[in-house]
């Protein structure tokens, strides 16, 4: 074994370069996803996981037991392409309720694995290479990848602490005869940002102008603060026909490994949508989406619980990094903290989040994965706190050391 690793160096270099044909140049900028990555870091070393934003605790028993009924009553075999017809009437209805919002299931409802395959199918399905995508920064950080994926180009645009606004000349100049679409996210990752209607209206205003679609991943709707409602573009004027709507049952229902989400749209655009997803992934989990379907029946109270308790949580996760240091900018909506750390001298994002994982014991993600220039979040880290009230305790004992 140890002759094989004493190669020629020429021999070596030279195949290695030799195999960059096999190599797709949409991918060769790509790094794995660092928020993954913390989590894998998190467990080499038993720190406790504020990265990767999965609850901890259970989801609704109602909807468990579902599952396993859907399992023993035979729902194990391939749902149609685009969704099993119990869920897709199922979303309908709740957008019905929940915003007016009158979509057909038979035309207008995809169901998909995730809203991260709903995203990357509706991109797949509407954009040409070459086509322009404007994404606002910080971003999730599947967005980029997923447009040059497809062949379209980026064109960023900054959002700005401590409210997270944009400048609308620089949105406005971000759009051309090239833009086939905005992402957005609302309420948003990383910085909990939830768009007002005025913001909304004016990215409509810009979409309509210039003939651009809005693709929005609303899959934090239901956890807003302060009085700050969601509400999706769909719903405002001339957006009925020009929006893509992704969603999904992960952060409502506490079940982010179901992978079951969904995409609505017109449906002309849903056609071609459905067309990329079954080329993709043939369908979502048969059993999980008749689960699913039971959870989205649930009431009001369920939606006011869950604001209710992430209310709580976020209470406790701010007093916690305030008193251990962190400059936070406080969420209107999801369940993560953005948090600015240049008061604890380190020299950049990622060995302030190293020494964390290592020497404190708890997970954070970098903020510079967020952004395209790595530079513009090098003092920033998010925490996620979708965890049970003990784990967030536990993690600030460890965060007050910091402080000491």
């Amino acid at each position: 074994m140890a002759s094989l690793q004493r190669q020629n160096p020429a021999r070596t270099e030279a195949s290695e370069t030799g195999r960059d044909r096999f190599r797709s140049f949409r991918t060769r900028d790509f790094t794995e996803s660092v928020i993954r990555e913390m989590t894998r870091l998190a467990a080499r070393h038993g720190a406790i996981n504020l990265a990767q934003g999965f609850p901890d605790f259970s989801a609704p028993e109602a909807l468990k037991q579902a599952a396993r009924e859907a399992i023993s009553n035979n729902f194990n075999q391939y749902a149609i392409t685009w969704g099993a017809k119990s869920l897709r009437d199922a979303i309908a209805a709740k957008y019905r309720r929940t915003y007016g919002l009158e979509v057909n299931p038979e035309a207008e409802v995809t169901v998909c694995c995730g809203s991260t395959e709903g995203m990357i199918a509706s991109l797949t399905a509407v954009t040409n290479p070459g086509d322009e995508v404007v994404i606002f920064e910080p971003f999730y950080e599947n967005y980029r990848p997923d447009t040059k994926l497809c062949g379209a180009v980026p064109r960023l645009v900054q959002l700005r602490p401590p409210d997270w606004s944009f400048d609308r000349d620089e949105l406005r100049r971000a759009f051309s005869p090239r833009t086939k679409a905005i992402i957005l996210n609302s309420p948003n990752n990383p910085t909990g940002k939830v768009f007002t209607r005025e913001e909304l209206q004016f990215i409509a205003g810009l979409c309509q102008e210039f003939d651009a679609l809005a693709i929005t991943d609303e899959i934090y709707e239901h956890i807003t603060y302060d009085g700050h409602p969601h509400i999706p573009i769909m719903t405002l004027d001339g957006m009925r026909n020009r929006s893509v709507l992704v969603n999904s049952m992960s952060k409502t229902f506490s079940v982010t490994g179901w992978r079951v989400g969904w995409v609505l749209a017109a449906p002309d655009l849903s056609e071609s949508i459905r067309k990329v997803h079954d080329f993709l992934t043939v369908g979502a989990a048969a059993p999980l989406q008749e689960a699913s379907a039971l959870a989205l029946t649930f009431g009001d109270d369920y939606y006011h619980q869950l604001t209710k308790e992430y209310e709580k949580r976020r209470a406790l996760i701010l007093d916690i990094l305030e008193r251990a240091g962190f400059r936070c900018y406080q969420p209107r909506g999801a369940y993560y903290v953005i948090t600015d750390i240049s008061s604890f001298g380190f020299p950049d994002d990622v060995s302030f989040v190293r020494h964390l994982i290592q020497d404190i014991g708890v997970a954070a993600v970098p903020g510079s994965s967020f952004y395209d220039n790595p530079a513009n979040g090098y003092q920033q880290i998010r925490f996620c706190f979708c965890k049970k009230y003990e784990t967030l305790e536990q993690a600030g004992k460890k965060l007050f050391s910091l402080s000491r």
